[in-house]
């Protein structure tokens, strides 16, 4: 990210604040909540030209809820990055995540932007500087990066209230390649489709989701080429946020075969990864393989009692174990070994074959622990 952009940031307590400076060609993806923070509503009037030159990003408060003050304050916001730049109002994107419902302190911001902006540089610790500035009870910063002829790289927060259509997050992504807004805004949402919005930790869609891609136009790529890596850039993301949900000991991974098609698979795996009755099984590695099942019958896709489901566990990325539990409709009576995989593995792995047709998908998400209460029970204290 580093060799990318220019940034800076400061994070005092719970409040942060950070600054990307960024010129190039963008698009974003957004929250479908419909209390829209303001960030976001002012954020998508800026992208309307596909074009911007800065980010502005506070933690701590999300500026949502807040009616016609909040919009001021966001479009204050990005006032204050665009004098520095001499550059037009839209021409910056504001982004804020936090406690919904309070307004911003905008004497603190205004007072910690000039500190920010006159330490903006390109080294990693700038880098680590914005991601950190960002975080709110993410337990550590979030970055990926792809490179061949042409770099991407992005940063990410995320750790609670993470539910697809989008997972609640703020993300930035930056490229030196060269495409048009329409291009990037096409590649963005395919990326977005097999990453950010296969990821659930709690069922809670935010008020203030974002995904922004800037491409500085310096290389040409190819269209293929550049979405693999793109894919791969928000994939990885995505991961993190998962792995860091609020209070998780494992992540889980639910893997669809031979769906009647790919939207079903990725719509079945979603429904599995999203249910609190599978989260709190992981969580207390209890093979109750008929929580899988419930959760699939009520995702509204196809499905038959005709189906294979196997239980895999990893630790540290390797594999510990792997155990049939359910063939061709008949449970098989392993879930003493589906026990001792999941107590000896920090992620595990649900692949169900429904045997309906050739689509696929997949979705991650976490377990659901004492921590996740705790953490969320105390948020605005």
């Amino acid at each position: 990210m580093h060799e990318l952009v220019r940034c800076n940031g400061v994070k005092e307590g719970k409040m942060g604040l950070g600054v990307v400076v960024c010129e190039g060609n963008a698009t974003g993806v957004f929250t479908k909540n419909k209390f829209k923070s303001p960030s976001v509503i002012v954020t998508e009037e800026h992208l309307r030209r596909g074009y911007i030159e800065g980010i502005i990003a506070n933690s701590g408060n999300a500026n949502a809820f807040t009616g016609k003050r909040g919009y001021d304050n966001a479009k204050r916001m990005c006032e204050l990055l665009a004098e520095k730049l001499k550059t037009e109002v839209e021409s910056v994107a504001v982004a804020s995540t936090g406690v919904i419902g309070v307004q911003l302190d905008m004497n603190w911001i205004e007072e910690k932007f000039e500190y920010v902006y006159k330490g903006l540089g390109s080294g990693k610790d700038k880098a680590m500087a914005f991601a950190r500035s960002i975080m709110t009870t993410d337990k550590f910063p979030k970055f990926a990066s792809y490179k061949e002829d042409f770099k991407i790289a992005g940063v990410c927060k995320g750790a609670g209230m993470i539910h697809p259509n989008m997972a609640t997050m703020l993300a930035f992504v930056f490229t030196d390649a060269k495409f048009e807004p329409d291009e990037l805004k096409g590649m963005l949402r395919t990326a977005v489709k097999y990453s950010f919005n296969t990821i659930s930790v709690d069922g809670d869609m935010s008020t203030n989701d974002m995904v922004l891609l800037i491409a500085k136009g310096e290389c040409e790529v190819g269209r293929d080429r550049f979405l693999k890596g793109l894919k791969r850039v928000c994939i990885d993301l995505a991961k993190q946020i998962v792995r860091d949900g609020e209070g998780a000991s494992k992540v889980i991974k639910v893997t669809i075969l031979n769906a009647k098609n790919e939207e079903e698979a990725f719509r079945g795996a979603r429904a599995v990864v999203s249910s609190t009755l599978v989260k709190t099984a992981v969580f207390g590695n209890d093979p109750n393989w008929g929580r899988v099942i419930a959760s699939l019958g009520y995702s509204g896709i196809d499905v038959n009692e005709n189906l294979d489901l196997k239980l895999l566990g990893f630790k540290n990325g390797c594999k510990v174990g792997e155990v049939e539990l359910v063939l061709n409709g008949n449970g098989l009576g392993n879930e003493g070994i589906a026990r001792r995989i999941m107590e000896n593995s920090d992620e595990i792995e649900f692949v169900i074959d429904l045997k309906l047709g050739e689509g696929s998908g997949y979705a991650y998400g976490c377990d659901l622990t004492y921590d996740y209460v705790r953490l969320n029970s105390e948020y605005t204290t």
